[in-house]
């Protein structure tokens, strides 16, 4: 394959992840800005933040599936139309509901992008550029990480929360046009049959009833109660669900799971994508409006606050290799998710100094954490066979987000919950926030921590070797050197 080839399928997968990614970051700080100006209560303004990554949770498995059964290039092209579309919809939203219901429709197109990315890189790219390709996804996401807050800071302070909707625009014509260089190839095995598909179907419609049951029961219950109606129904309806998704995905029918949860790399990677979605996110929402609503930071300091952090795992990033090959993959990623909860300790005590140096510390050991844990991620993704690489990708990719939507439910729960005691108790508004924030910090920090054995677990020492039995390196940069 031609090098202009290479290069315009690496900007074809490389330009509308970026896209996913930044989008998962860059409306937070826009938060306090679209609460103030479409007069949106907490709970709206928690499913502003939430829909996307449940909508992109709920529908990835989809994904994966439509890339190995209908083919990457379609998967991706939709995907990257409906996701454009969707963000030109936001620029206009006039209300809470209506930004809510875009903000869905652009986890839907982000569904169908991200494993149909992984996909290409996977089986698409010759052998000599895949190394490139995932060192490049790992930059492509550290600055997404690094440009969301900031960017979303500028433009929401000088043009306004919708121009943070309207980047996706260009760059998602841009991403059009070199989709296009995704081979036509025959996605693998054959036609489907009725009966994969009606499975698959059923699948993701019963993990979009359990996400959304479970997101709606945590948050409209730290808001209102958890014993009115509506969120009694949702608990219903989450426990209903989850027991008909348990037993879809544990039918026997089911090889293609089956096979994917044998391999202990793939299984310790799902197990603590779970436990890291479920603290992370949560801090990323309550941090911005600690940032703008306790500190009185613009959106353009807030967003810079965030560097640090995205600096730490752009600076780790190129040595992440060198470091695995020496201490082993599962070494180092248990090392990552320690400090990423330590991080979060720092950032709960340095809370107390009421001024923004004093979190930057908890933010950059963070950032060196979250690099650190990158070989068992790559470990899990390589021990999946071929001919299951969008299914698996989809399947990685929907746990994370999915922990994600929970987290920020959860936390938010936790935080409303000690926000309310505390005010009841006589403390002021600010301060009834801040011990709710701090206790949310805590919680998450002992979430991620708990990672820590499972990755020792999911890569000891004699064990990391990829199914077929060919030695890889922990980490894509380093493979084939």
């Amino acid at each position: 394959m031609s090098r202009p080839r290479v290069i315009a399928l690496l900007v074809a997968v490389l330009l509308p992840s970026f896209m996913t990614a930044l989008d998962n970051t860059i409306v937070n700080v826009a938060l306090p800005a679209i609460q103030a100006e479409l007069v949106l209560g907490d709970a709206d303004l928690k499913w502003v933040a939430a829909v996307y990554p449940l909508t992109l949770a709920s529908f990835l498995l989809l994904g994966g599936h439509l890339a190995d059964i209908v083919g990457r290039r379609a998967t991706l092209l939709l995907g990257v139309a409906l996701f454009s579309v969707s963000s030109a919809g936001g620029t206009v939203a006039a209300s809470g509901e209506m930004l809510i219901a875009l903000r869905g429709l652009q986890g839907a197109g982000a569904a169908l992008i991200l494993p149909a990315s992984l996909a290409v890189m996977a089986q698409d790219l010759p052998a000599r550029s895949r190394n490139v390709a995932f060192s490049a996804m790992t930059a492509t996401l550290a600055t997404a990480l690094a440009c969301g807050p900031v960017v979303s800071g500028v433009m929401t302070q000088h043009l306004g929360w919708e121009s943070v909707f309207a980047m996706n625009v260009p760059l998602g014509c841009v991403s059009l046009l070199f989709g296009c260089a995704v081979p036509r190839r025959a996605p693998f095995g054959r036609s489907p049959s009725a009966r994969t598909v009606t499975l698959s179907l059923r699948v993701v419609a019963l993990a979009c009833c359990a996400l959304a049951a479970l997101a709606h029961w945590l948050i409209e219950g730290a808001a209102y109660g958890f014993t009115g109606i509506p969120v009694v129904v949702s608990g219903t309806v989450f426990a209903a669900s989850a027991v008909g998704l348990s037993y879809e995905l544990t039918l026997r029918r089911n090889a293609a799971l089956r096979l994917l949860f044998r391999q202990r790399p793939y299984l310790g990677g799902v197990i603590t994508q779970l436990l890291g979605g479920l603290s992370v996110s949560g801090v990323y929402f309550f941090t911005s409006q600690f940032l703008q609503n306790g500190l009185g930071l613009t959106p353009t300091s807030a967003g810079l606050t965030f560097v640090p952090l995205a600096l730490s795992v752009l600076a780790t990033a190129p040595f992440i290799g060198r470091i695995a090959n020496r201490w082993g993959a599962g070494r180092v990623s248990a090392a990552g998710l320690l400090l990423v909860g330590s991080g979060l300790l720092l950032i709960a005590l340095g809370s107390l100094g009421g001024t923004v140096v004093h979190i930057l510390p908890g933010l950059s050991v963070v950032g060196f954490g979250s690099a650190l844990a990158v070989p068992l991620t790559t470990r899990a993704l390589e021990s999946s066979p071929g001919h299951l690489s969008g299914i698996a990708a989809g399947l990685f990719s929907a746990i994370r987000e999915a922990s994600g939507v929970v987290g920020i439910a959860l936390v938010g729960a936790v935080v409303s919950f000690v926000e309310q005691s505390t005010a009841a108790a006589g403390a002021g508004e600010t301060d009834a926030f801040l011990s709710g924030y701090k206790i949310g910090l805590c919680m998450a920090a002992a979430l991620v921590g708990a990672g820590a054995p499972v990755a020792l677990w999911a890569l000891r020492q004699g064990e990391e070797t990829p199914k077929g039995g060919r030695e890889a390196s922990p980490y894509p940069s380093e493979q084939g050197r």
